[in-house]
């Protein structure tokens, strides 16, 4: 593809030779002839100088001097989303899932599945299933008795889909994940043994939504645990009975929620965070890694356990540091009195 067409189709300006071949996207360290590469920065500029590139997409605004880029490039608004559209454009769905059709060592006991749908060899699906038009589903996965999986969606290895889940368009779920699993709920009977509450709800994955390797979403005691349009979940990920997570949340590995939580919408947790039961978190919550979440939190900046504001958080922590000096001067400071 020409430089000055991948130049058209992200709506950026050119600075360069507009007929130069492009056969490939790829980092700035390890880029060759023919291929373009990405900057985001001001500090990867020097790393683009030992570049063999032969194109770079720079953001736009962005402070360069003639010996800073010595290649063609491409200004645009956000390099990060015009190499999605790039990689989209370069490697069709069509390349990296193709179309196979439903393998004969599969076992399909429903009629309710659209045009063009890969099952591979030892996939289950049992009654009443619901697969839409272009779904990709592969090996050793089990997908539930009255479950739904929505159109261009891709289930990998692996995957358990309990019975009456539902999933929207353009899913994805990496191998491992099981969607549907009992809730953690139980209750002592008069003599003191655990018995067990029915989890009889459902799970509901909109559209749009990716989640991780080995991610455990449990269904709801009665209702539903729901995963709104958008939300991105890293691997590890534990989701308990009743959460509701909101649009385009997005959540990094080995985090867990507890049971009956709101997330809100646009909300964005680092690794390792906890989420206490029954908890409230407000639209564009920012939870730094590890924090531990013990109650309702609205919108801001939230670090440590139990979570608190960045920035009284950053505060605390510098003044921890100073703590073995303190404890010094006091220590000091008694001996002198006690001398006296």
């Amino acid at each position: 593809m020409k430089l000055g067409e991948i130049a058209r189709i992200l709506n950026g300006k050119l600075d360069g030779n507009p007929d130069i071949d492009i056969t490939g996207i790829t980092e700035i360290n390890r880029a060759g002839k023919g291929d373009i590469t990405f900057v985001t920065g001001g500090k990867y500029l020097r790393e683009l100088k030992n570049s063999n590139a032969s194109a770079v997409i720079l953001k736009e605004g962005l402070n360069i001097e003639a010996s800073d880029v010595t290649m063609p490039y491409i200004s645009v608004e956000n390099p990060h989303l015009s190499m999605v559209s790039l990689v989209e454009l370069f490697y069709e769905r069509q390349y990296i899932h193709p179309a196979k059709g439903i393998d004969f060592r599969s076992v399909i006991k429903t009629g309710k599945i659209g045009k063009d749908v890969t099952i591979y060899p030892f996939v289950c699906v049992e009654d009443d299933v619901d697969i839409g038009d272009r779904t990709v589903i592969y090996p050793f996965t089990f997908v539930g008795r009255k479950s739904k999986i929505g159109a261009d969606s891709v289930i990998y290895s692996n995957v358990n889909i309990y019975h009456n889940v539902i999933i929207g368009k353009n899913a994805i779920i990496h191998s491992g994940a099981v969607i549907g699993s009992d809730g953690f709920g139980f209750v002592k009977d008069k003599d003191g043994n655990q018995r067990k509450i029915p989890q009889v709800g459902n799970v509901i994955i909109e559209d749009d939504v990716e989640i991780g390797a080995n991610v455990c979403i449990d269904r709801a005691t009665l209702e539903s645990t729901v995963i709104k349009r958008g939300v991105k979940i890293d691997n590890l990920v534990q989701i308990a009975h009743n959460v509701t997570v909101g649009n385009n949340t997005v959540i990094a590995g080995q985090t867990g929620i507890s049971g009956s939580c709101n997330i809100g919408a646009n909300v964005m947790m680092g690794g390792q965070v906890g989420v206490t039961d029954h908890a409230d978190i407000g639209d564009g919550v920012v939870l730094a890694a590890k924090s531990g979440v013990s109650g309702d939190l609205k919108s801001g900046i939230y670090s440590g356990f139990p979570a608190i504001e960045h920035n009284l958080w950053k505060r605390i922590q510098i003044g921890l540091t100073k703590l073995p000096d303190l404890i010094k001067r006091v220590r000091e400071l008694e001996k002198k009195i006690n001398q006296k």
